[in-house]
């Protein structure tokens, strides 16, 4: 599927240089601690909790949450007309809300703020990159049901892949447990994300395209900007077997990871890392 999609393609490479594989921590990763792994994942938590805080409750998280972080840039509350997909978007909001909560309240003095993320005009950026033209009007979660699972199809995903990646860094054995349980949660909304848009995946959307070529090109996407060479992401169709994709997997049927870097390079629109999409100005703490 993402063959086909190659030319779409091409425009997001011009983001930036080809992908930064020797791109590193922002120190050695021998002096990398738990809370740095930690603080890490509380930035895309922000990120994730900020969305669908702004989606669902029409407000940012508090000061208390964000550690007195910056307020979002395309804060807004979605158009949600379907009962079913507003009340698990609730539930979803909840969750993230709360890993916020977790992880600052585990990490105690050592968290850091949230950072400033952009949840507005990104996402558009996004979405005109891996379809290769300049959509108008400009892509946003926030129009209706349906567009507000393509936005969190780009997260969660994402989220899955990078505490799977992470899981085998950390020294404590509980809090391994307790992210590996984070990685469950964000697993299950991944799965309800992709079945609600596999049901619509035929339907047209307003720029002549249907629904499953949307979020094939966000997986292509996602699969080129990480720079790796398997070509693992995976949307929710593929063309050659005529088989839907409930969970992106390799030959064992185990879920792939990511690295801190091929995750920023996915989160910043930039297959080199450079910060900016979802985190203008970068992500906090050590790993960078």
């Amino acid at each position: 599927m993402k063959a086909a999609y190659a030319i779409a393609l091409v425009g997001l490479l011009a983001f930036a240089a080809p992908a930064a594989d020797a791109r590193s921590l922002k120190q050695d990763s021998s002096a990398i601690t738990d809370a740095d792994i930690l603080n890490f994942a509380l930035n895309l938590e922000c990120l994730e909790a900020q969305f669908y805080s702004c989606a669902v409750y029409g407000k940012p998280l508090s000061a208390e949450l964000t550690g007195n972080g910056p307020a979002p840039i395309g804060c807004q509350s979605a158009n949600f007309s379907n009962d079913d997909v507003y009340n698990i978007a609730m539930d979803v909001a909840n969750d993230e809300i709360t890993h916020v909560k977790y992880l600052r309240t585990a990490l105690g003095n050592s968290s850091v703020q949230c950072p400033l993320v952009n949840i507005g005009s990104a996402f558009s950026d996004a979405a005109n990159a891996v379809l290769n033209t300049t959509l108008s009007p400009p892509f946003s979660p926030y129009v209706n049901d349906l567009f507000f699972l393509h936005g969190a199809f780009i997260f969660e995903d994402v989220g899955v892949t990078a505490y799977k990646g992470a899981l085998t860094s950390f020294k404590s054995k509980d809090i391994m447990t307790a992210a590996a349980g984070i990685m469950a949660v964000e697993a299950y909304h991944a799965g309800y994300v992709r079945t609600a848009l596999i049901e619509s995946g035929d339907v047209v959307t307003p720029y002549g395209v249907n629904v499953t070529t949307i979020v094939n090109a966000i997986a292509a996407g996602r699969d080129m900007l990480d720079g790796t060479q398997s070509n693992d992401d995976e949307g929710i169709y593929n063309a050659m077997t005529g088989d839907y994709i409930l969970v992106p997997t390799d030959s064992n049927a185990i879920a792939f990871s990511r690295t801190p870097a091929q995750v920023l390079q996915i989160v910043y629109l930039s297959a080199d890392g450079t910060p900016g999409g979802f985190f203008p100005n970068g992500v906090n703490g050590k790993i960078q």
